[in-house]
C-alpha cells in the first residue's frame, strides 16, 4: 500500500498499521526523552508487521515521530538489519568475513546459493527461496562478522547462532527450515520466525514471565568462548592488580 498526505501535509499511512501497531509505537516512543530516539525500535516494529521496511512503513515511522520520510529513509537504508525487500519466514545469515571465510564460510554460502536457487540460477544476496512470509520461505544473505570467530564457520537464523558449520550441516539446516521444522540453535534462544524476532528487537516482550523465559531461555556461551578463562582458573592465574593512583595525562586547554 502507498502513503499519501492529508491537506495539512502530514503523512497518512494505509491499513497495514492498525490501532494495535499504533499503540505499540506510542509505548516505544514514551520510553525516550526525545521521540526521534525511538526510530530504530519503530523500524523493527514495522518489520514485525510487514516482514520488511516498505515506503509505507517509513511513512508510518515519520508520522509517529514527527520526522520527514527522508530522515527515516536515511536510517532505514544505512543499517543492513532493515530489509527493503520482503523477507522469508526465516532469515539465514552466513558469515563470510575473514576467519569464517577461511574456515569454510564462503563455500557454505556458495553451496546454499546453489541449493536454494531455481532454474539453474543460484539464489542471490537477500533473495528469498519460496514465497516471502509463507511457511518455509528463506531469505539468504552473506553477513559481515557475526562475532563468533572462535566457533567459525558460523551462520545465524533470525540472529540465533548455529556454530561450527559445514556445507552439509548448513544444507540440512535449511532443508529442515523449509519443511517447517525449527532446529534448536547451538546456543541462545529457541528458534522462532523473523517477524517474531523483529517484535522482540523492537523491545516488545511478553508480559507473562513464563512465556518470556520460554522464548529466551537457552545456553548463552560455548566451551570454546570461555576456554581461556577456564584455563586461568584451573591454573590459578590472575591479572596483576591495577595501581590505585594513576596520574592522568595533562590535556592542553583549547
Amino acid at each position: 500500500m502507498s502513503s499519501d498526505t492529508t491537506g495539512g501535509g502530514a503523512p497518512r499511512t494505509g491499513a497495514t498499521f492498525g490501532e494495535d501497531t499504533i499503540a505499540d509505537a506510542r509505548e516505544l516512543i514514551a520510553r525516550y526523552p526525545q521521540s526521534r530516539s525511538a526510530l530504530l525500535p519503530l523500524l523493527h516494529l514495522v518489520q514485525s508487521v510487514e516482514g520488511h521496511v516498505s515506503q509505507e512503513g517509513m511513512a508510518f515511522c515519520a508520522q509517529q515521530l514527527g520526522l520527514s520520510e527522508a530522515e527515516v529513509a536515511a536510517v532505514a537504508t544505512f543499517y543492513t538489519m532493515y530489509k527493503r525487500k520482503p523477507c522469508g519466514e526465516h532469515l539465514v545469515s552466513v558469515c563470510t568475513n575473514t576467519l569464517c571465510a577461511a574456515m569454510g564460510g564462503d563455500a557454505i554460502y556458495k553451496r546454499l546459493q546453489e541449493h536454494l536457487g531455481s532454474d539453474g540460477a543460484p539464489l542471490g544476496h537477500e533473495e528469498v527461496a519460496g514465497t516471502p512470509g509463507e511457511s518455509g520461505s528463506l531469505m539468504l544473505e552473506h553477513a559481515e562478522c557475526l562475532a563468533a570467530c572462535d566457533l567459525a564457520p558460523v551462520l545465524q537464523v533470525n540472529y540465533e547462532y548455529f556454530d561450527n558449520q559445514t556445507e552439509q550441516s548448513a544444507v540440512e539446516l535449511v532443508d529442515a527450515l523449509r519443511r517447517g521444522d525449527k532446529p534448536h540453535p547451538t546456543r541462545g534462544a529457541p528458534l522462532s520466525d523473523f517477524k517474531t524476532v523483529e517484535r522482540r528487537l523492537a523491545g516488545l516482550l511478553p508480559d507473562d514471565d513464563d512465556e518470556f523465559w520460554t522464548e529466551v531461555d537457552g545456553p548463552s556461551q560455548a566451551v570454546e568462548t570461555v576456554r581461556g578463562a577456564q584455563l586461568a582458573a584451573d591454573r590459578n592465574w590472575t591479572a596483576p592488580p591495577a595501581p590505585e593512583d594513576v596520574p592522568m595525562p595533562e590535556v592542553e586547554a583549547k
